[in-house]
C-alpha cells in the first residue's frame, strides 16, 4: 500500500510532530505513524490497509529514536524471517490499483501530478476535511 518511502517520511514526521505537542490520536508513535498513512480518521482502518498481517509477504520496519540512543538494528532483523531490500524498491511491491482505489485517485488527478502527490495531499489534509 505504499507508492513512496516519502510516504512513510511524512507519516512519522507528522507523528512525530503530533507527540510533541501531545495530539496524538492513538497511543503509541508507532500506531500513530500507520494510522497518518491512511486517507481517512477511521483508526481501525488505517490498521486494516497499513497494519501488518499474517498473509503479508512484504512489511516494512520503522524505527524510530534519538540520535543519542543505541540503534541495534541486527537484533530487529533477527525478529524478520525474510530478505531485506532497499527502501527504494517499495514501489515494485505495490498494488496500485488497490491504493488508487483507497485514496480514492482520480485519472485527470494522475494527469496534473502523480499519484505521490494525490496520496500525500490525502494524508496531509484528511485532518482538516
Amino acid at each position: 500500500m505504499l507508492v513512496d518511502p516519502f510516504q512513510v517520511l511524512v507519516a512519522t514526521n507528522k507523528a512525530l510532530h503530533l507527540q510533541k505537542i501531545g495530539k496524538m490520536k492513538t497511543r503509541s508513535l508507532y500506531s500513530e505513524i500507520i494510522f497518518n498513512l491512511s486517507p481517512t480518521n477511521n483508526i481501525s482502518e488505517a490498521f486494516k490497509n497499513f497494519g501488518i498481517s499474517d498473509s503479508d509477504s512484504a512489511v516494512q520496519v520503522v524505527l524510530v529514536h534519538a540520535d543519542a540512543e543505541q540503534n541495534n538494528m541486527d537484533d530487529i532483523l533477527s525478529k524478520v524471517d525474510g530478505q531485506q531490500i532497499s527502501v527504494h524498491h517499495i514501489s515494485s511491491l505495490s498494488n496500485i490499483a488497490k491504493i488508487k482505489k483507497l485514496y480514492k485517485v482520480s485519472p485527470q488527478e494522475e494527469l496534473c501530478g502523480s499519484l505521490l502527490d494525490a496520496v500525500i495531499c490525502r494524508m496531509a489534509t484528511k485532518d482538516v476535511l
